[in-house]
């Protein structure tokens, strides 16, 4: 690059008076609150334009399509989530504890992030990088459950471990989406937790004496 001359992505910052973190932050939280107040099929790249306050040109260098945006999204989410599954990822001395925690933790993080975890759980097999994106990230949960179920010695070697902890791992991230969307009785947070905790702790097997 010739000296003193910019990137197309520094000009277009510079033509909003931001750098590039402000102006990909204006765009993702732009698009965060617009989903506050409507469906991710009713935005288009317009909307998201004139709530972030940036010119079509400085979108297009930082996200590729309104996909992209809901994508980084998620994956900020998300990460939440595994923080707050990590304490009964760890081995924790009581495992209902444990479980019960990171079941509390991911029903608020989905009351949080309602409009965007709502978003990817109605489009994600709407777009084929929506499509990747979820499954490698929902393979994650399963990938760690299943660990962890493993290290526990199963007490019914006939089930599939893969097979349980995906079954769980999808359980929870439709029980989730069913009270972000309101639906009963699944708003009422006390009696998710309770539920979501007896179906894990009675399905997952009990670590060994020997551990």
């Amino acid at each position: 690059m010739a000296a003193g001359s910019a990137s197309p992505r520094r000009r277009a910052a510079r033509s909003t008076g931001r750098d590039d973190r402000d102006v990909r932050e204006a765009i993702l939280i732009a698009t965060r609150r617009l989903l506050d107040e409507r469906r991710f099929d009713e935005l288009s790249v317009a909307d998201i334009l004139t709530a972030a306050d940036v010119a079509r040109g400085s979108f297009y260098f930082y996200f590729a399509s309104k996909q992209e945006v809901l994508a980084e999204l998620t994956r900020r989410a998300v990460a939440l989530g595994h923080e707050a599954a990590e304490p009964w990822l760890g081995d924790p001395a009581d495992p209902r504890a444990a479980v019960r925690h990171g079941i509390r933790e991911g029903a608020r993080l989905w009351r949080a992030e309602a409009p965007v975890l709502r978003a990817i759980v109605e489009n994600w097999r709407s777009d084929p990088q929506l499509t990747d994106l979820w499954l490698e990230l929902m393979g994650s949960f399963t990938a760690a459950t299943a660990e962890r179920i493993a290290a526990d010695q199963p007490a019914d070697p006939s089930v599939d471990t893969a097979a349980l902890a995906a079954t769980l791992t999808w359980l929870g991230e439709r029980v989730y989406y069913l009270a972000a969307i309101g639906v009963e009785p699944f708003t009422d947070e006390e009696r998710l937790v309770d539920v979501l905790t007896h179906v894990w702790t009675s399905t997952l097997p009990r670590p060994s004496a020997a551990q």
